[in-house]
């Protein structure tokens, strides 16, 4: 084995552990210890391990599917977990990582970008290169963090040399990302570039113009802006931004009674 598959092997095993801790938190084992010795005569005190949520359970069994099918997870951490093994489309066969998404289970807002890049391919997470810094300080700037909102894209794999995706490949991914908005229930829906809007929208404007008026996705209020990628470029568009995340901020405030 070359020190590149090896280098992926341990990638995947560790984004099984992961997995793994994060499912027994979900069947309600308040922390788990990692190499932590038991203190002398205490082992007969611990309780004993908690029993898989059936959920949990039928996820794992159908990681292994390269087409998952309905009926979906109920819970992000179970669907995650579900389409890990996803290949319906040629994406899967080059991808480090598929990069489901990360954050609050219950953020009032989701940004929803085109792909993952080559940084997220390699780390299995969602905006982790400089765009993805750019969106931190975004995020922060509006009163708010990383963790307290959900991030992920329309594609959860990398598209080769970061190509755009292609109608058949957004085909694939989409009926996860629309499972993932409707477990999450946001209140906003902050559409990064123009593929992000035109696909949540289902309109082909260009994103100047689809900005120009409000936009909902399935009764959700749908925010569509230039990606931090875009800002990163030109730096003239961080005032249109920023004029769409107080538009955000606005309508998360809580109404007078």
């Amino acid at each position: 084995m070359d020190r590149e598959a090896e280098r992926r092997e341990l990638a995947g095993l560790a984004a099984d552990a992961r997995q793994w801790v994060q499912a027994r938190r979900a069947a309600g084992e308040a922390r788990v210890l990692l190499n932590q010795p038991l203190p002398p005569g205490r082992g007969e005190e611990l309780p004993p391990v908690a029993a898989p949520l059936p959920e949990m359970a039928l996820a794992a069994e159908a990681a292994a599917d390269p087409k998952p099918q309905p009926p979906w997870a109920a819970s992000l951490d179970a669907f995650a977990m579900q389409v890990r093994g996803c290949r319906r489309c040629g994406l899967a066969a080059k991808r480090q990582h598929l990069v489901f998404g990360e954050g609050d289970p219950h953020a009032q807002v989701v940004f929803v970008g085109e792909s993952p890049g080559a940084e997220e391919d390699a780390q299995g997470r969602p905006f982790v290169g400089p765009a993805g810094q750019l969106l931190d300080k975004i995020i922060a700037s509006m009163g708010s963090q990383r963790s307290k909102a959900y991030l992920c894209t329309l594609v959860k794999c990398r598209p080769p040399f970061s190509r755009e995706p292609g109608e058949a490949e957004l085909a694939c991914c989409l009926p996860y990302l629309e499972q993932q908005l409707a477990l999450i229930q946001p209140k906003v829906i902050v559409a990064l570039g123009r593929l992000a809007a035109q696909t949540l929208t289902g309109r082909r404007e260009a994103l100047a113009e689809l900005r120009r008026t409000e936009q909902r996705w399935r009764g959700i209020l749908l925010v569509p802006t230039y990606h931090p990628s875009a800002l990163l470029q030109d730096t003239e568009l961080k005032r249109p931004v920023w004029e769409d995340m107080k538009r955000v901020l606005e309508h998360l405030k809580p109404t007078e009674s």
